[in-house]
């Protein structure tokens, strides 16, 4: 029963919420035990990024090749589905977080997924090395394994667009080979990475290109990032993409835009109509 003092109802209301991110009161706002007023103007948002999501602040080092991976994925044009959608959104005469929503609601597991995937694979390879496995059989009983689960196509590598190469990942693993020179991280994730696209090359008969979700993830798993966020710091990298492509059109003007101009009608494969 509740106390006459209303302590008790003080406390569940106090504890509904829990959270070591953000200590704010009246007067203060600290993150992660750190002072605002302390961090503005100290650190990169790099480094306010990775200091929110995993409570600790990155080495110069260390978010400058976050940040590379964070630069390279911000755009890929409207014709990704998130920035179309996002363009014709902003036609529809709304707001430029209402925009926003639209763009980053689109990324799921086909179209902006990818680089969790890919994340989920290295992770696996690099456990069963662990587990004792030489790097060779590991890598192919993780393609092998994943494809079992979720198809021929193995995130990370291969693109529609980009081919025989995407020039975001040659220029990404070149940083995180230069940053495991310095000590910044081991390149054991980028060992990997490059042993699956010589595997799936080896297995099709042609050469591969890793895509740009290929390399981002070899970064993420180098900085010991889980392979969700590997997810969620890709939308945040994109959200700059839809960001300006909202605001783009929207001094573009136009008005309920569609995917493709009004004379171009869909096919239709229904009954057809008498006269």
């Amino acid at each position: 029963m509740t106390a006459p003092s209303g302590h008790k109802d003080a406390d569940d209301i106090r504890h509904w919420w829990r959270t070591a991110i953000i200590d704010m009161a009246p007067g203060r706002i600290a993150f992660r035990g750190h002072p605002i007023q302390d961090l503005i103007g100290s650190i990169s948002f790099a480094q306010m990024i990775w200091l929110m999501v995993r409570g600790d602040i990155p080495t110069s080092e260390q978010a400058a090749l976050f940040e590379c991976a964070l630069v390279a994925g911000v755009d890929h044009g409207p014709q990704a589905p998130s920035i179309a959608a996002a363009r014709m959104a902003a036609t529809c005469g709304l707001g430029l977080n209402n925009v926003l929503a639209t763009g980053v609601n689109m990324l799921g597991d086909v179209h902006g997924g990818a680089g969790e995937q890919c994340a989920e694979l290295y992770f696996d390879i690099a456990k069963r090395i662990d587990d004792g496995a030489e790097q060779e059989a590991a890598v192919r009983d993780g393609i092998t394994a994943w494809c079992e689960e979720n198809g021929k196509i193995v995130s990370g590598f291969g693109h529609r667009f980009h081919k025989p190469v995407d020039p975001r990942a040659p220029r990404l693993m070149a940083l995180v080979r230069k940053a495991a020179k310095s000590g910044t991280v081991d390149g054991r994730f980028a060992d990997i990475g490059e042993a699956v696209q010589a595997e799936i090359g080896r297995k099709r008969g042609t050469e591969i290109a890793m895509n740009i979700d290929g390399a981002t993830a070899v970064i993420f798993c180098e900085l010991g990032f889980p392979s969700p966020l590997s997810r969620g710091l890709f939308c945040l990298s994109r959200s700059v993409g839809v960001l300006s492509h909202g605001w783009e059109q929207m001094q573009q003007g136009g008005r309920n835009k569609g995917p493709v101009p009004p004379r171009f009608l869909p096919d239709y494969t229904g009954v057809k109509s008498e006269g």
